[in-house]
């Protein structure tokens, strides 16, 4: 299967030229997906640079070895969600980096086949199952949430991951439809969606914003990126470079914000004449703006369109 997981790197120049990339660095890599990204890092890195890889997906993991085996002991793969990356940094004995590459979101393989369960295209609706984890392991697939989570969970999950109209409505619905029968196929949510009228109107099928928040949720892919981040910060050495992409508002706005936190540094009421915080700036933004993809990378992976990368630099903390 792993030979199957193949999948085009997103803003792949953008990102290294943003890092700021040079011979020998040691870079992590703590979304790998099929290995794009590494690959090029490590080339770029040469001739003795290393990168460690995180991804939670195993089938990702085997596909970004088959890639990177040339690359030899430069290379260290390991099954885990960026949000345990300062555990494997730890454990690996790593106490600094020169780079850290986020690249946030569901890959291609993952949404292309059905039985993962991130997808909602009518035509495979029957056959594909509520599961949508990344971690195949992972214990609850999003049709246990669905028939576990209160009525006050499925709305919050579908205002804030799925920033979604009509939220509440939905969530009451889903909850008497469950009790009626169990939601197991992306057909049946279908179904519940349709009947309670929720985000008509809108640019994207509903279903698009249900499936985010359910996936978001599953996964708890925000608390992930929360501890990532701090975790990548920590580990960045002074004048080195983190770098993010995202592919949804929510994502980019817990970004950008914890870019801008860090920045700044103190955070004490704006009418505080002496900082009592003592929080420090630990980062400088590198992107004043989020790069987005070109004409050409648009042309040639339509699925680029919602990208975001946002970059941001190390600082020597004051004493």
């Amino acid at each position: 299967m792993a030979s199957s997981f193949t999948h085009e790197p997103v803003l792949l120049r953008e990102s290294l030229d943003e890092m700021g990339l040079f011979p020998n660095a040691l870079v992590v890599d703590a979304t790998l997906g099929g290995g794009g990204h590494a690959a090029a890092i490590l080339d770029r890195t040469a001739p003795e640079g290393r990168l460690v890889g995180l991804d939670r997906d195993e089938e990702a993991l085997a596909a970004a070895a088959a890639r990177l085996a040339r690359f030899g002991d430069r290379v260290r793969l390991v099954h885990a969600s960026f949000g345990h990356l300062g555990r494997v940094l730890a454990d690996l004995g790593i106490g600094g980096v020169d780079g850290v590459l986020l690249d946030l979101g569901v890959s291609s393989p993952q949404i292309d086949r059905p039985e993962r369960g991130f997808r909602f295209a009518t035509a495979d609706a029957d056959a594909t199952p509520l599961d949508m984890r990344m971690d195949r392991g992972a214990a609850r697939t999003a049709a246990d949430l669905l028939a576990a989570a209160s009525v006050e969970e499925l709305e919050r999950w579908l205002r804030e991951y799925g920033e979604l109209p009509g939220a509440r409505r939905l969530a009451r619905a889903l909850v008497a439809a469950r009790d009626r029968a169990p939601l197991k196929t992306a057909r049946d949510l279908l179904a519940v969606i349709d009947a309670a009228h929720v985000g008509r109107g809108r640019r994207h099928h509903p279903a698009t914003l249900v499936f985010q928040a359910l996936r978001i949720a599953t996964n708890d892919e925000i608390h992930a990126l929360d501890e990532g981040l701090e975790a990548a910060i920590a580990a960045l050495l002074p004048g080195r470079r983190i770098a993010v992409i995202a592919y949804h508002s929510l994502e980019d706005r817990v970004v950008k914000h914890r870019f801008r936190d860090e920045q700044r540094g103190c955070d004490c009421p704006p009418r505080t004449p002496v900082c009592v915080c003592g929080r420090k700036p630990r980062l400088r933004i590198a992107t004043r703006r989020a790069v987005r993809p070109g004409p050409e990378e648009l042309r040639a992976n339509p699925r680029s369109r919602s990208a975001r990368l946002r970059v941001a630099e190390r600082v020597l903390e004051a004493a």
